[in-house]
């Protein structure tokens, strides 16, 4: 293959990195292990994938052209295939391939394993915006890759996102026994209300700095491509089970928490509870719902979830007409606290934290009636900047990573 066939490919790859800041860098940046030779990089779309590869590009190829990106999207792909284009890079010299959305090429998996078993000079590096595809491969990538799964902006990112703080991450332990001294130092730089309350509408997701009062609107465009593109281009789904995602999807936004009663449900969406399980597991996937369950999540065995919420409080607002300030606390809450330990739904109380910690969620007058008897039980309190004990500022949770 000449050059010039590849170059519209190289061109787009040029302007993407003419295009990309390197002033903030996402909390995974650090933790990847570059390294390695093959890196998988999972999450939903718009949290930022593509612009933490490009910013790696920038910062450690003096000569862009050693490596190559490329997005399995684009349409030079209508007309290559993706060995079309590793064998070119392999006659180049070229070691480092960076490759966008691999859930666009069917049988992805065998087509990674491929490279990575033949072509031993090349590394790879790759990302999906569909959870379900990664999670789903027909080829067993877990001796070859490291895997890596990347969340939206949490609240402490948001910060200094903002400028406003550049605050570490606080581990769990820490954060329970010196929370007090934690918000205090941070008090003291800001009025941190307002910033939590901005959060929950519009800062999971790190384009609203670019898109602003359309953030709300491209927030629901991305959960539409996700159902509507990523969701068959992974799973043998028809127009009809599409249509029956999305009702499933603005029947539980206009109730979280929601409490599932499944045979109603079933009943009024016209599917089985084994379908009904693998829609709500694959939203769950997707980072479009977070389900809770009493038990540790199977995604093998699919089990009844005890509650679903939205995956964070920023989608709440862009697809419910009005917001449950207890829903959007409690979606706050268990969306921060999962990436960074396990959560389950106990029978006292509203979350069970590595089987250890057990938390109410609240506003600044809630009680500790409902578990005042538990050890090891703490409140999470709305509209409080500094707690006391074992009363937890709500904000304080969105600072674990």
């Amino acid at each position: 293959m000449e050059k010039t066939e590849i170059q519209p490919l190289i061109n787009n790859y040029h302007n993407r990195l003419a295009t990309v800041s390197n002033k903030y860098h996402r909390y995974l940046y650090s933790q990847i292990n570059w390294d390695a030779r093959m890196i998988g990089i999972k999450g939903a779309r718009g949290v930022g994938k593509t612009t933490l590869i490009l910013q790696h590009i920038i910062e450690n190829h003096s000569n862009v052209d050693e490596v190559l990106y490329a997005s399995l999207d684009d349409l030079w792909f209508a007309n290559h295939s993706v060995m079309d284009l590793v064998d070119w890079v392999w006659i180049q010299g070229i070691k480092r391939l960076y490759l966008d959305e691999v859930h666009r090429c069917p049988n992805w998996s065998l087509i990674l394993k491929n490279i990575y078993d033949t072509y031993s000079e090349i590394s790879i590096v790759y990302t999906s915006s569909s959870l379900l595809s990664i999670d789903n491969a027909s080829v067993d990538l877990s001796r070859r890759q490291t895997l890596y799964t990347m969340r939206g902006l949490s609240f402490r990112e948001f910060l200094e996102f903002e400028g406003v703080t550049s605050l570490g991450p606080i581990g769990l332990g820490e954060l329970l026994r010196n929370h007090v001294g934690i918000a205090l130092g941070i008090a003291r730089e800001t009025r941190i209300i307002p910033l939590f309350n901005d959060y929950l509408i519009h800062g999971f997701y790190p384009f609203y700095r670019t898109d602003g009062k359309d953030y709300l609107i491209k927030l629901g465009e991305i959960i539409n491509v996700t159902i509507e593109s990523d969701l068959p281009a992974v799973e043998d789904v028809s127009y009809e089970t599409i249509s029956k995602v999305r009702r499933l999807l603005m029947i539980i936004s206009g109730q979280v928490p929601f409490v599932p009663n499944l045979s109603i449900l079933w009943r009024e969406l016209s599917i089985n509870n084994t379908q009904g399980l693998k829609m709500l597991y694959a939203l769950d996937r997707a980072m479009i719902l977070g389900l809770a369950t009493g038990n540790i999540k199977n995604y093998k065995h699919l089990s009844k979830p005890d509650k679903v919420y939205l995956n964070n409080t920023n989608l709440m607002h862009a697809l419910c007409g009005s917001v449950n300030k207890g829903g959007e606390r409690e979606t706050f809450f268990f969306n921060q606290i999962t990436a960074v330990a396990d959560v389950n739904i106990p029978q006292h109380g509203d979350f069970l934290v590595n089987g250890q910690y057990l938390f109410e969620i609240g506003g600044k007058t809630k009680s500790f009636d409902q578990i005042k008897d538990v050890p090891d039980s703490f409140l999470a309190v709305d509209d409080t900047e500094i707690g006391s004990s074992n009363r937890i500022p709500l904000w304080m949770f969105g600072l674990l990573y």
